[in-house]
């Protein structure tokens, strides 16, 4: 398509398309409505929303495909990022991590959720989240968590910031592959899909994407850790975790705790499995503050809650490679530590 059909057909949609949301006035870009990178999507250009018309249209879905990126893939993220324009006592180094993914130039970011503080506004996530981890967008697969759901309790700001790439708003909950990895991104505000017990909406399509994708190497995140020994164990996802232990998943990483942990392979009872089990990790590093440990629970093996940073994990067909690394003037590091893959143990 030419340059000058393309302009056509974006001025035809602006003239054609409205959309409303709360009755409010204004015109928000569709392209801040990001597309994760090597993926194809398709909708139309530009949003507007006028007084007086308070229905919303059905935001398009874009196609999600595997991520040509070959034999082995790089991601690397956190949770816990931007500190906002209320977040008193803050280290705020959520520009400094974000230069750590721009050296590492993964083919996928992936982020833990409480990604803008303090309560997850648009505003929050255009004027704080945006000049740092925001360069890293066209590339970021996110999960939401407590406090993006914000005051509104609708997570308005996250899922109009991150558009399509977070999936639909009234889940926020999605999967894809890359390279020879299956990925799972799962929403742990549990009340606010429905639940996650067996039965329920989230539960129910956990286990069918699943057993729909019986990949060799399997990796799931989200904002809340089923363990953590800073007192943020959060056991209403026990019922998910359980699904994906039962079908081999390698990987459950997640934030919420503000510090970094990594968990030996476990049950989702937290018995020790060196051979099948789910090894999480907790990366609450993304530069809002730190949060002390309290209890150190069984099968911790490592922590760390002085020092910011992403997890890099280099993902190769049958083994996957993880590394802390810390900003820039931190020394502190865990890894690099290379693991097969166990699969299915059905």
């Amino acid at each position: 398509m030419s340059k000058k059909v393309a302009a056509l057909t974006s001025s035809l949609a602006l003239a054609l398309l409205g959309v409303a949301y709360r009755g409010a006035s204004h015109i928000a870009e569709a392209s801040a409505l990001a597309c994760p990178a090597e993926e194809f999507c398709l909708w139309l250009p530009l949003v507007i929303t006028g007084p007086g018309n308070t229905t919303p249209l059905p935001t398009p879905t874009p196609t999600r495909t595997s991520t040509p990126v070959g034999q082995t893939a790089v991601v690397a993220g956190a949770g816990d990022i931007a500190c906002g324009a209320e977040s008193n006592g803050g280290s705020c180094k959520q520009m400094a991590t974000s230069d750590l993914l721009l050296t590492i130039n993964p083919h996928r970011v992936l982020i833990f959720g409480d990604n803008a503080y303090e309560e997850g506004a648009l505003s929050d996530f255009q004027n704080f989240y945006h000049p740092s981890w925001g360069r890293v967008k066209s590339k970021t697969s996110p999960v939401p968590g407590n406090h993006d759901y914000g005051i509104d309790q609708e997570a308005y700001g996250y899922f109009t910031y991150f558009g399509a790439a977070a999936g639909d708003p009234a889940k926020g909950y999605y999967s894809y592959d890359l390279g020879q990895w299956h990925l799972i991104a799962l929403n742990s505000n549990c009340s606010r899909v429905g639940g996650c017990s067996a039965g329920t909406p989230q539960n129910v399509w956990l286990q069918n994407d699943l057993q729909a994708h019986p990949a060799a190497c399997t990796l799931a995140y989200m904002h809340h850790p089923l363990w953590s020994s800073s007192s943020y164990s959060t056991l209403a996802v026990q019922p998910l975790v359980e699904l994906l232990y039962d079908y081999g998943v390698e990987l459950y990483l997640a934030g919420h705790a503000h510090n970094y942990e990594r968990f030996a392979r476990q049950t989702a009872d937290g018995k020790s499995d060196p051979v099948f089990g789910l090894r999480e990790f907790v990366v609450g590093t993304g530069g809002r503050n730190f949060t002390r440990y309290g209890t150190i629970l069984p099968n911790s093996e490592v922590r760390n809650s002085t020092t910011f940073g992403v997890l890099k994990l280099t993902l190769a067909p049958t083994q996957y490679t993880w590394q802390f690394v810390p900003i820039a003037g931190s020394s502190w590091s865990d890894g690099p530590v290379t693991e097969a893959c166990h699969g299915s143990h059905f």
